[in-house]
């Protein structure tokens, strides 16, 4: 079939600007929002008794601090910029001096590395939860940290 003259300019001229809005919307995968590495830490003070340096997970009223708790880290608006699921948390002592005892009063800290884009505030949803809000940290590394109970 042969399109006659004005039909080829007419096609020409679609594809032209199916092309050009296909180019313009949205932007390319090159102009995606760039992303960083860092840490969100969280430690709940529990005050438990256990040994340092083994897993744990939040207790009394905090015991949907575990393993395998689902969070989601916000924005200030509160869209969903990462979410998952929490690794097993490590005992801390609670505090500096050695009681030269096996188990210990410890906190429960948790840290979980994410890649985020830049954003004003952070906030962290923990098992359905109120967001807490997280700090900028650079002390060990980049990191969003949290205190529980703040």
């Amino acid at each position: 079939m042969r399109l006659s003259t004005s039909a080829r300019r007419g096609v020409g001229a679609l594809l032209t600007l199916l092309l050009a809005g296909a180019g313009g919307c949205g932007g390319s995968a090159d102009e995606a929002e760039a992303v960083t590495s860092t840490t969100v830490r969280v430690l709940v003070r529990d005050i438990n008794i256990r040994a340092e340096g083994v897993d744990c997970a939040g207790t009394g009223p905090y015991q949907y601090f575990h393993h395998r708790a689902a969070f989601r880290l916000l924005d200030p608006d509160g869209a969903a910029l990462v979410t998952g699921t929490l690794p097993a948390g490590t005992a801390v002592a609670a505090f500096a001096e050695d009681l030269a005892v096996e188990r210990v009063p410890t906190y429960c800290a948790f840290a979980v590395p994410v890649r985020v884009p830049q954003r004003t505030g952070y906030r962290l949803e923990v098992a359905g939860r109120a967001p807490l809000d997280l700090t900028p940290d650079s002390s060990e590394g980049p990191a969003l940290v949290a205190v529980v109970p703040a």
